[in-house]
């Protein structure tokens, strides 16, 4: 699998080539999370919100379909005992309906060949009045042009399914029949909008 061969590396993108932007989002996201909150936290990566928000909430659930790149958050949370671990496929998330007061999907929309079957299973899980934090690169300019470092990573591989402007990105939501959106843009090397829902 393609995550869990740069799971040793990734952190080299978040933390150095596209840093301005991972640290936006990465303080953006923890500041939308309550002391008393139950997260699930979809797709974590290596852990760059994993470990903003653990310190933030009463409880958190990390996920990821690949196990290299949880055992990789996973070293960088131990210091937290309010953190549980498990592999998961955002596309069917094996919990019950309204379980967790907010649930985050950061940077992976994109690379989903369902990404509203996704975006279905992120709102049954969260409870009336949560908050869906959806974090994603928007990997094309307002011309149309695909960054230059997206698209020598979709050279190289298959993993992206779409290319988002802010534009194309509001699109998404309204076509999956949210009205109701915030937007915040974090700008870097590839810039990140941190879509924000509250379930109604």
């Amino acid at each position: 699998m393609f995550w869990d061969k740069v799971a040793g590396v990734y952190d080299v993108f978040t933390h150095v080539i596209n840093r301005k932007a991972s640290l936006g989002m990465r303080d953006a996201v923890a500041a939308l999370i309550g002391s008393d909150d139950e997260v699930l936290e979809c797709a974590c990566g290596t852990g760059l919100l994993t470990e903003a928000m653990a310190g933030r909430c009463k409880h958190l659930t990390a996920t990821d379909f690949s196990e290299k790149m949880l055992l990789q958050a996973e070293k960088k949370c131990r210091a937290y005992g309010n953190v549980s671990f498990e592999q998961g496929n955002i596309l069917a998330l094996d919990y019950p309906d309204a379980s967790f007061d907010a649930v985050v999907a950061a940077n992976v929309i994109h690379l989903l060949d369902e990404p509203h079957r996704a975006l279905s299973e992120m709102h049954r899980v969260c409870r009336p009045s949560g908050r869906l934090i959806i974090p994603t690169y928007m990997n094309q300019n307002k011309r149309g042009k695909t960054n230059g470092f997206a698209q020598a990573v979709g050279e190289a591989s298959d993993v992206f399914k779409r290319q988002f402007t802010m534009e194309s990105y509001q699109q998404f939501f309204r076509k999956a029949g949210y009205a109701n959106v915030e937007y915040t843009l974090y700008k870097g090397r590839i810039p990140c909008a941190v879509a924000v829902i509250t379930k109604e």
